[in-house]
């Protein structure tokens, strides 16, 4: 081989070299270029995706920016109105406004069209823990379906139990005995309003005195989720004094009287000199009462401390 031709094939081989040298920086241009055409789709599209416009809602949110946050928020509820996040992003604006009832309403409007979806549940149960109102939850899931409840047991709380039927007239003072799950304490009132972990604290038997009585109660488990209220209302009647005695007896009398009335404890009595019967509003009872002339007819009435009266004792007096 002369020396032209290896020139020649040196030549060529350069001429190769940087051939396939171009080539691969061709490529790697090729492939920086799909790289970022990739990129800017993918950022592209992640900006206009539901978790994107979920996180950009977010940042507004934490920025104060109400307005934007909210438009963010249903942007990402348009794109998928099953997912729970953009729901609880909203929720918090309306919070951040001071709107709680707005914010009830966004699950509630939800649920009654998803009845089982059940992480909009879970969002909806922890915005009640969120704004301090646990107190919604039983009722929350009282109106939802097993397939719910099963999934939610640890929000699940049974009501507390009674140890007296309710609907009965007992004629003693009965004790009261409430039960609850292991670990639930007792919330209890006796005013006919609807117990909260402010009332009273369930400790020991309650006592029903004589009257109506009407008892509220929940269960509230550890976490501090309540029950439903139960509410079971008793009465209690004592056995009633019979009529009053009342002395002397009936009949003429020649010499000034005192009449008196025996009085049992736990009672008051009233009295009436116009043949009128006796009432609460009559003259009450204080101690013997001077017997007047003439002819008097002296009735009376014993009143326990629950309004409940006695038969009434009839005298017929003269006094000559």
């Amino acid at each position: 081989m002369n020396e032209d031709e290896r020139r020649r094939r040196n030549r060529e081989r350069a001429r190769q070299k940087a051939l396939r040298k171009k080539k691969k920086k061709r490529a790697l241009l090729l492939a920086l270029s799909l790289l970022l055409i990739i990129g800017i789709v993918g950022i592209f599209a992640y900006m206009t995706s539901y978790i994107g416009a979920v996180n950009k809602g977010n940042k507004a949110l934490e920025r104060n920016d109400y307005t934007e946050a909210e438009d963010c928020f249903r942007n990402a509820m348009a794109k998928d109105d099953t997912r729970p996040e953009a729901y609880t992003g909203l929720s918090k604006v309306y919070q951040a406004q001071d709107n709680t009832e707005k914010a009830e309403r966004l699950f509630s409007d939800a649920l009654k069209k998803q009845e089982d979806n059940i992480e909009l549940y879970r969002a909806c149960i922890k915005f009640y823990i969120r704004s301090d109102q646990n107190e919604k939850i039983p009722e929350l899931l009282d109106n939802a379906t097993s397939t719910i409840t099963d999934e939610l047991p640890e929000y699940v709380v049974k009501t507390p139990k009674f140890s007296l039927d309710d609907g009965e007239v007992y004629d003693d003072v009965q004790q009261l005995k409430l039960t609850a799950e292991s670990g639930n304490k007792i919330y209890y009132t006796k005013n006919k309003k609807k117990p909260t972990t402010g009332s009273h604290k369930y400790n020991s038997p309650i006592q029903i005195e004589e009257g109506d009585t009407t008892i509220y109660a929940i269960a509230v488990n550890k976490a501090g989720i309540p029950s439903l209220p139960v509410k079971k209302s008793y009465t209690v009647e004592l056995p009633i004094e019979d009529a009053p005695a009342v002395s002397p007896s009936t009949g003429q009398y020649s010499t000034a009287q005192e009449i008196e009335i025996k009085v049992p404890d736990g009672y008051t009595a009233y009295y009436t000199t116009d043949k009128s019967e006796p009432t609460t509003s009559s003259t009450k009872y204080t101690g013997p009462v001077e017997m007047p002339e003439g002819e008097t007819i002296f009735k009376a009435v014993l009143v326990n401390a629950k309004g409940r009266v006695s038969g009434i004792t009839t005298r017929n007096y003269v006094l000559n």
